[in-house]
């Protein structure tokens, strides 16, 4: 019987190159975005709030990467009239808005990006190019 079991754990470089890639995607398409990386256990890895975006996206791009983390799935997946009730069994901790994805690395989710302050669709476009990006530099030869 195993006690113990090896993680996979997203460090702080790999939060960190999420985020860059996150903040060259939102300046590509001239977005000012809030954009928070957490771990698996939703704790927050890296954030950036960038020059001209909404103050009150702080909180929803962090909500957007912590149920991505927590329920290995996109935002914005829900049907809406399940929102208010996972909002509230979650006390306001998860949310059903676009642009949280999972980060998901052989199969085992290791963390979540949430971006926020644009459209729904701009935040979740933000995010997929920093999960595309992120995916890619794993797949390069480690040296």
């Amino acid at each position: 019987m195993n006690l113990v079991r090896s993680a996979l754990k997203l460090t702080h470089a790999g939060a960190l190159r999420l985020l860059n890639d996150a903040i060259e995607a939102a300046n590509a398409i001239g977005v000012p975005q809030c954009i928070a990386i957490v771990d698996e256990g939703c704790n927050l890895l890296a954030f950036m709030r960038m020059d001209g975006s909404r103050v009150l996206s702080i909180e929803s791009a962090t909500r957007k990467a912590m149920t991505a983390a927590t329920t290995g799935q996109p935002t914005g997946s829900l049907s809406p009239e399940k929102a208010p009730a996972l909002a509230a069994a979650t006390d306001g901790r998860m949310t059903n808005l676009l642009g949280g994805l999972p980060l998901i690395v052989d199969g085992v989710v290791v963390g979540g990006i949430g971006v926020g302050s644009g459209t729904g669709e701009q935040d979740l476009e933000v995010a997929k190019a920093a999960v595309a990006a992120f995916l890619a530099a794993m797949s390069e030869p480690r040296t």
